[in-house]
């Protein structure tokens, strides 16, 4: 049995989906729906063996009662809010909860793929698996931080695998219950669909206004890696998880419009025209943001392509097109 917690959220889901394209449906969700219970919509459809609360997961495995003989735990479950200022539920979430997790993985001898996130490099412009690169800003960060730490001070002693994957900016279906937490590509689709036009910040840091670039990763592509490392257990470490190819605010805002345009029947527009017709906006940073504002991300893919993944990427272009089609279509 596969065990996907945070299974009826983002990643999650969509994991369970690529686990079902391949056939697999012994699998094990474990959420939490107490405060988002919206996100039992991106379980209708799949095909699951039994559902379970975060909190009862945890008393099972903490027991050693009452489990079934597990595949793999692919540990999607987490605070990812990044203004949470919560801290002891933060590391009790990301942190003591994972660690639990690691340890019955171990003990268990049950491979353990689990999500880190770029939060890690904090106001870094080097993104390698490295920790003077690792500089995070906020309790999220540094939760998912000292998981990766913890991790990476077993590799010596495993005695199952354990590889963590650092997410970029994630997009894709799936996403609907994130609300502000949500990709640029579905806002800028909400904001789009609401009021035929899209806002961007204003130039910072150097960037021309909307050139500010963020590493921006489908989620399908995502999927696909964790797959492929899923039936490779002889791999273990912390790899970052993005497409490699940062790309402007302005490009996810020109592909989400005009995949827009062209599902009306309306030909593509290069930026400037968008410009003209105000269909793209620049507005001013809110007080006190563009000082902390994070102008550039890019994961480094060396480690991951040493690791054996070669494969491709989609650009923004190709994927944010295939994700707004999905969402013209109600999915």
């Amino acid at each position: 049995m596969y065990v996907v917690t945070g299974g009826a959220g983002f990643v999650g889901n969509n994991l369970v989906r690529a686990l079902n394209a391949r056939g697999a449906t012994d699998i094990l969700v474990v959420d939490n729906l107490e405060t988002n219970s919206a996100k039992f919509r991106n379980l209708v459809g799949c095909a699951i063996a039994d559902y379970v609360d975060k909190r009862e997961f945890l008393r099972l495995i903490e027991s050693g009662r009452g489990l079934p003989k597990l595949a793999a735990v692919l540990h999607q479950g987490a605070c990812s809010d990044t203004m949470e200022l919560d801290g002891r539920y933060m590391m009790d979430n990301n942190y003591a909860y994972s660690k639990a997790l690691f340890e019955h993985c171990q003990t268990a001898r049950v491979p353990l793929l689990y999500a880190s996130s770029a939060a890690v490099y904090g106001a870094s412009e080097v993104f390698v698996e490295h920790p003077q690169h690792e500089r995070p800003l906020n309790v999220y960060g540094y939760s998912k931080l000292l998981f990766d730490d913890y991790v990476r001070r077993q590799l010596p002693r495993l005695q199952a695998p354990a590889i963590g994957f650092r997410y970029f900016n994630v997009y894709g279906p799936g996403e609907a219950h994130k609300g502000r937490m949500a990709s640029v590509a579905r806002q800028f689709f909400l904001q789009y669909s609401e009021r035929a036009c899209v806002q961007l910040f204003r130039g910072s840091g150097g960037y021309a206004d909307g050139e500010q670039q963020r590493d921006f990763v489908a989620v399908e592509d995502l999927a696909r890696v964790v797959l492929y490392f899923l039936d490779r257990p002889q791999v273990s470490g912390v790899f970052n998880l993005g497409s490699g190819a940062a790309a402007s605010f302005n490009r996810v805002a020109q592909a989400v419009i005009n995949t827009c345009r062209a599902a009306a029947g309306e030909p593509a527009l290069d930026l400037p025209a968008l410009v003209d017709s105000g269909a793209v906006r620049y507005i001013d940073f809110p007080p006190g943001l563009a000082e902390r504002y994070q102008n550039y991300t890019q994961a480094d893919l060396t480690g991951l392509r040493r690791a054996g993944y070669d494969g491709a990427f989609m650009p923004v272009e190709q994927g944010v097109a295939a994700y707004v089609q999905d969402l013209l279509a109600g999915a």
